[in-house]
């Protein structure tokens, strides 16, 4: 068997900015994807999806020399897979070339967490065929890449597109307030794309929109106290609610939340959202019907 494996992802500030250039905070996660393959003899993809708990989710049986689906468990999800196939070997002429093959995919995570179950997937295609994931990205799923270099990276990340190749630094984030971070999830996945369709119908001054979260977001990286995160977690959502014509996460769920502050995380509605707090703060979220909460030495990679 051969065997890659792409980290999750998390976007600490930057969510919709980072698409028209703002510099954006990402950390890779402790949770990701595994792709594994073996050879066979026949013109076939036998795939076989697996969750968190090795539950069967997806299977699919591809006809390789005309890129046919032979039989699929959900068709919709068969077309992207096979998209994602097609364009590797456009770029990669030698990618599936003679025989078949048997594939099982993995993931770390529960599938609805929103840490990458489909960018952790072009990666690992994109290692398997040889071939630029954030290529393969755009002409398939699309987004700014972030997810890409995650699934890449080790450590925390600031990413932001350039005119050709995204710039990417590694940071550490060594907070003296680790303790005081928690990550809590919605219980409800969210929609990236339809989230940035609503996003670009808004009209908004963009210039001054992205620097105010690139200084957001350099200022968050050196912050030295809680309070100090906290400012700039509060100000990050007030500039995202001000052009997203939506209520924060903390004024629209958690309203009645002493303990810290809330920023929403990636598409605003679901997945995951920070939350800064104390010992009290998981009983909290859990008497609301919370119970996926996770610190940040439980979460985030290469801290």
């Amino acid at each position: 068997m051969t065997e890659f494996y792409s980290h999750g992802k998390l976007l600490l500030t930057g969510e919709y900015a980072v698409l028209d250039g703002a510099k954006a905070l990402a950390v890779p996660t402790k949770f990701g994807q595994h792709l594994r393959y073996k050879k066979t003899d026949d013109r076939t993809i036998q795939w076989k999806s697996l969750d968190h708990r090795d539950h069967n989710w997806f299977t699919a049986v591809f006809e390789l020399d005309n890129f046919k689906i032979i039989s699929a468990s959900d068709l919709k999800m068969a077309d992207t897979l096979l998209s994602i196939l097609q364009e590797a070997k456009k770029s990669n002429a030698d990618f599936l070339g003679e025989g078949g093959y048997d594939v099982e995919t993995r993931l770390s995570f529960h599938r609805d967490w929103g840490l990458g179950s489909s960018s952790t997937l072009v990666n690992n295609i994109a290692q398997w065929a040889n071939v630029d994931p954030y290529r393969l990205l755009q002409k398939t799923l699309g987004g700014s890449g972030y997810d890409i270099a995650c699934a890449q990276s080790n450590t925390p990340i600031l990413y932001q597109l350039g005119e050709i190749l995204p710039k990417i630094t590694k940071v550490v984030l060594r907070f003296p307030f680790d303790a005081n971070l928690f990550f809590v999830h919605l219980n409800k996945k969210q929609d990236s794309r339809e989230a940035i369709a609503s996003y670009r119908d808004q009209n908004f001054d963009k210039g001054t929109f992205t620097k105010t979260i690139t200084e957001i977001t350099e200022k968050m990286v050196s912050a030295h106290s809680l309070g100090e995160f906290e400012q700039l977690m509060k100000k990050h959502e007030t500039v995202l609610s001000g052009v997203l014509q939506m209520l924060p996460v903390k004024k629209r769920l958690f309203s009645d939340y002493k303990l810290g502050e809330i920023k929403s995380l990636g598409a605003w509605g679901g997945d995951f959202i920070l939350a800064t707090g104390n010992e009290k703060t998981p009983g909290y979220f859990k008497s609301k019907g919370f119970e996926t909460i996770f610190s940040c030495s439980e979460m985030v990679l290469g801290h």
